[in-house]
């Protein structure tokens, strides 16, 4: 019975689009108002933000490793955009400039004190935790909280929604992408004696996506239309897809999660690798702190804070990828957000108490590691 369950463990996005389905389903017979237009967009808000940071959060445990400063990361590159452009005048585009080129030092910094010093991901990282957090503090000083104006260019990207025609661009412009980005990857698999996924297969995959895209914006622009938040959040999510499956870098990435040794034996930059994965995770870090300021139209001493981190790894985690490294998808956090977030939002309606969500969370959390170590056990060596 187990060597069964091993054998099929390892099923994918399948299991979380299950349980979405049946998170859906359970919701809706308990409160209408669950998959409502006005509901769901309020959902595609809320997820936008925590799911990069999962985004990024994905990068480090793909190497087998974890990032805990992610979440006071995005609070610090938040804050300090939102010092440059309130109190110093900036332009919104060049504060936000220097807050991700800021998230890209301190990325390199924990992937520095890991690689260099033999300092492990988890010590540096939480040392960053603590300290990046501290340091907000200090340059939040005594009044704790800055506000952006409404009608800025910073609070304008919560409260943006595209018209109908644009969504609809939008669905066919990612359509398109995945199209291109599955023949060119059946030629790569061709060109190297690869086996490729039959053209059934591919078709009906793409086919389903578009149904699911075309379901989300008429849903959406059945209420305020599609949100520029999750437009930027699903933009971020392709890309990141595109660079690990289809170029060298992310190849690499795979590697070094794999077997480290291995990857450096091979020839690969072990070393390199790291860093940028630990930067990549940073700077998308310092990015879902930017949306998260823009919806709330300011910073405070809780941005970044309370369970942001721990909904951010619970995401990517829940999402299909390993702890253990080399294995899982940039769609992990979009997949596991929708999942977390969905629980939340589902239970706020039924004004279930904070505690019991934070226990059900736990709960799906715990059964998600569960099956990825049992994959992991049952997987061929």
């Amino acid at each position: 019975m187990i060597d069964r369950f091993r054998a099929r463990a390892d099923l994918g996005a399948w299991p979380v689009v299950v349980g979405l389905i049946l998170i859906a389903v359970v919701f809706r017979s308990l409160n209408d108002r669950f998959l409502s237009p006005e509901n769901l967009t309020n959902l595609a808000l809320q997820m936008a933000a925590t799911g990069t940071i999962a985004l990024g959060i994905i990068m480090v445990v793909l190497l087998g490793e974890i990032d805990l400063s992610a979440g006071s990361v995005s609070g610090l590159c938040a804050v300090i955009m939102t010092i440059l452009s309130v109190k110093h005048g900036w332009p919104p585009v060049a504060a936000i400039a220097v807050a991700l080129v800021g998230a890209a030092l301190i990325g390199l910094l924990h992937g520095w004190m890991f690689t260099r010093l033999g300092m492990p991901s988890f010590v540096a990282t939480l040392a960053g935790l603590i300290g990046w957090q501290g340091l907000m503090l200090y340059l939040l000083g005594r009044g704790g909280t800055i506000n952006l104006p409404f009608d800025g260019f910073l609070a304008k990207l919560s409260d943006t929604w595209l018209p109908a025609w644009l969504s609809w661009l939008v669905v066919v412009v990612i359509v398109g992408v995945c199209t291109a980005s599955a023949v060119v990857d059946r030629r790569l698999r061709r060109a190297s004696s690869l086996p490729v996924t039959p053209l059934a297969g591919v078709g009906l995959r793409l086919g389903g996506l578009g149904l699911v895209l075309a379901v989300v914006v008429a849903v959406l622009s059945a209420d305020r239309g599609v949100p520029l938040l999750l437009v930027l959040f699903a933009a971020l999510v392709v890309a990141v897809d595109l660079v690990l499956r289809h170029t060298v870098f992310g190849r690499h990435v795979y590697a070094v999660g794999g077997n480290a040794e291995a990857a450096r034996r091979a020839g690969i930059n072990v070393t390199r690798i790291r860093l940028i994965c630990f930067a990549a995770a940073s700077v998308l870090a310092a990015c879902g702190g930017i949306l998260a300021a823009s919806r709330l139209a300011a910073v405070n001493q809780s941005s970044g804070s309370s369970d942001t981190l721990l909904m951010a790894i619970a995401a990517a985690v829940i999402g299909g990828t390993s702890l253990f490294g080399g294995r899982g998808r940039a769609y992990a956090a979009l997949l596991g957000i929708l999942v977390i977030q969905s629980i939340t939002n589902g239970m706020l309606l039924l004004s279930v108490d904070s505690s019991v969500r934070l226990m059900v969370t736990a709960g799906v959390l715990a059964l998600a590691i569960a099956v990825d170590s049992v994959a992991r056990r049952g997987a061929p060596s």
